[in-house]
């Protein structure tokens, strides 16, 4: 086994902690860690990514549920827009797109560098939010209200994300259940691993016809994933959240700059 195949693994474990203890963020990393640790094909590390994340995730709801602070109502409302568009992004969109998307004298934009740096703009939405840490907390005891016209919205959006770049989009979901259906933030994480797990795996559903698929590694890598988050759901009480999230706010940022700077360097000079 090759040294950046350790790290790869290392890596497997630390998205399920940082799920684990900030309920989200984490999946952000599971696609640079296939793309520059494993070297997988960038379309490929997003299918694996959605499963690895799903599972992940499916993993921390089930924690979550056993402590009842899984809303399912608001999960299911969330969700059904939301695996609908990943699933057909999955399944029709990512396969029309060209492998060269456009061509300019010298210059080539394909499909694998177009995604990687779709991906970091992503990142880069991710870590600000992280850094921001301003999230709205409600009133408790607020009656939850579903706007249902602007969660059919974001479901779609998100699933679509989804779809793109193999991420979980838990920095976009948790904010939309405490501002779209005033979930306290407790309610809102827990929530939001379901409404992940779900989306994933109904959009990795596409990808299983479409690719040859590493069973071997996707099932070792999402068990040392599913070791992370137990392990950071276990020290959630032990270690401050929100300078966690910050610390792992400016990591993301970084690795955002990383890939962008490495993928715009890998085009044709003009």
């Amino acid at each position: 086994m090759e040294l950046l195949e350790i790290f790869g693994y290392l890596a497997a474990l630390l998205i399920g902690v940082v799920l684990g203890l900030i309920g989200g963020g984490g999946s952000i990393l599971t696609v640079p860690v296939f793309v520059y640790l494993f070297a997988i094909n960038p379309v490929t590390a997003t299918a694996y990514s959605l499963f690895v994340v799903g599972l992940t995730a499916l993993a921390g709801a089930l924690q979550n549920m056993r402590k009842g602070l899984v809303d399912f109502k608001t999960a299911i409302v969330f969700s059904i827009p939301a695996f609908i568009a990943v699933y057909v992004t999955r399944r029709f969109i990512m396969p029309a797109i060209p492998d060269t998307i456009l061509t300019i004298g010298n210059f080539m934009l394909t499909k694998n560098i177009a995604i990687m740096v779709f991906f970091a703009i992503i990142m880069l939405l991710a870590s600000w939010s992280m850094l921001r840490n301003k999230r709205p907390e409600p009133e408790p005891g607020t009656t939850i209200v579903y706007n249902y016209p602007l969660i059919i919205v974001e479901g779609f959006v998100i699933g679509i994300l989804t779809g793109l770049v193999g991420a979980g989009g838990g920095f976009l979901i948790i904010p939309a259940l405490v501002l779209l259906a005033k979930l306290p933030m407790k309610k809102a994480v827990a929530t939001s691993l379901l409404i992940i797990a779900v989306k994933s795996l109904i959009g990795f559903i596409g990808d299983i016809e479409l690719m040859e698929l590493d069973w071997n590694f996707l099932i070792l890598f999402s068990f040392l994933s599913i070791i992370g988050i137990f392990a950071g759901v276990k020290l959630n009480h032990l270690i401050d959240g929100k300078k966690l999230k910050k610390a792992f706010g400016w990591f993301v940022f970084i690795m955002a700059i990383y890939i962008l700077l490495k993928e715009i360097s890998s085009l044709p000079a003009g």
